[in-house]
């Protein structure tokens, strides 16, 4: 929404509506003769097969300041599924490169990495993110490394647009974006982020106000955004995670490798819509309580690796604290959604939260029996160090 409010830590670009698209994309087409993006695409099968899919691709035609497209491929254990997404991007032309990680070729390689003790083993987004950065490092001209999800309803360019102008623009000198939006159709989304991220990250601040992680991660409007762009060091040094905790992991790799004044937010100006998660109260490794129970120990562990201590009195007063905030933030949502005629189920809401409590307390449970985890997939720098060739035999197991 307009307005000029900017956070401490980190440089929020807003939505004043008076960018037009045609003078965006011109400066891009300028911008990128000198410096080329590159586009990855996660993706599954069912997602490849939904609509949302189709319009991307629609769009993305036009996007000619894109210079290459990775459509990395995963949970497609079929060649049909391979496929039917070489036959759907073909719109594209040469620009795009379909990455299928459940093939023979990318899991042959994947299995020697594994034989030389660099695990990349867990499928999911986070390995397939990871895939397609490799690709585009074996490319010494892209400069600029873009993702967006694949399951976005109301897609359009401008969308796109407003992710690579901070990234690509030559007067500004950013080197990671992350994209924020309301996630608002007759009612209010974004479940995990208002009633579990928002309030758990100011119950943090209290609980460890000396954190300036905590309290770069309080400057992101929307930290669960998959939508981000980052220049080719990061995509180089970042270590990815592999569940859940793949945004908060990103942002925790980022606070770690570059410096705050050169990370930024940007709004996509939409409100914003895409599938839903289900809550699965019954189940505590799927759905939204499985994501929770991912996000917490992201945040523990990350909070460990700096240093912080924390102790049985320090996760009851997390807890705590945690209630009354996400309490607090429901009496707000309950304002907000009644001034914009939205429909507002107060029960519900406050169900979830007594259920992501829960998750603060089982989360901190986890982290004790396991305070590391399991570990990120190794950052490319490791890689190349290992196999100097192997971004280049990526390459050739997408048929480029």
């Amino acid at each position: 929404m307009p307005d000029f409010y900017q956070h401490d830590l980190v440089t929020t670009i807003h939505d004043l509506r008076t960018g037009q698209l045609d003078r965006l994309e011109e400066m891009l087409r300028s911008a990128t003769k000198q410096s080329k993006i590159g586009l990855v695409l996660p993706v599954t099968a069912s997602d490849m097969r939904a609509e949302p899919f189709d319009v991307i691709v629609r769009e993305l035609i036009e996007a000619d300041y894109i210079d290459t497209i990775i459509v990395s491929l995963g949970v497609a254990p079929e060649r049909s599924d391979y496929e039917a997404t070489l036959a759907k991007v073909a719109p594209l032309g040469s620009r795009a490169r379909v990455l299928w990680t459940d093939g023979p070729e990318v899991q042959s390689l994947y299995g020697e990495l594994n034989e030389a003790g660099i695990a990349v083993d867990t499928p999911g987004k986070g390995r397939s993110v990871w895939t397609a950065f490799g690709y585009l490092l074996a490319d010494p001209d892209i400069d600029t490394f873009v993702l967006h999800d694949c399951d976005i309803v109301d897609y359009d360019r401008t969308l796109l647009a407003r992710l690579c102008m901070p990234m690509a623009h030559p007067a500004l000198d950013f080197e990671f974006c992350k994209a924020y939006y309301a996630r608002v159709t007759d009612r209010m989304h974004g479940r995990v982020v208002r009633l579990l991220v928002t309030p758990l990250v100011r119950a943090l601040r209290q609980t460890f106000p000396a954190s300036e992680f905590v309290q770069f991660v309080s400057s992101f409007r929307y930290p669960l955004s998959g939508e981000f762009s980052l220049t080719r060091n990061l995509a180089r040094t970042n270590r990815i995670p592999c569940d859940w905790g793949l945004e908060v992991g990103t942002l925790a790799e980022v606070y770690r490798n570059t410096s705050l004044k050169r990370v930024c937010q940007t709004d996509l100006c939409r409100l914003y819509e895409h599938k839903h998660q289900e809550m699965s109260l019954e189940n505590k490794n799927s759905g939204l309580i499985r994501m929770a129970t991912d996000i917490l120990t992201t945040f523990y562990r990350t909070l460990a690796s700096q240093g912080v201590q924390m102790s049985d009195a320090s996760f009851i007063s997390l807890r705590a604290s945690y209630l009354r905030t996400a309490q607090d933030c429901i009496r707000q949502y309950a304002a907000d959604a009644l001034i914009n005629d939205l429909k507002y189920d107060r029960h519900s809401e406050e169900s979830t939260i007594d259920a992501f409590a829960e998750c603060v307390t089982m989360s901190a449970e986890v982290f004790k029996s396991d305070p590391s985890g399991t570990d990120a997939i190794p950052n490319w720098t490791r890689v190349r160090a290992a196999f100097p060739k192997f971004t280049d035999r990526l390459r050739d197991a997408a048929g480029s």
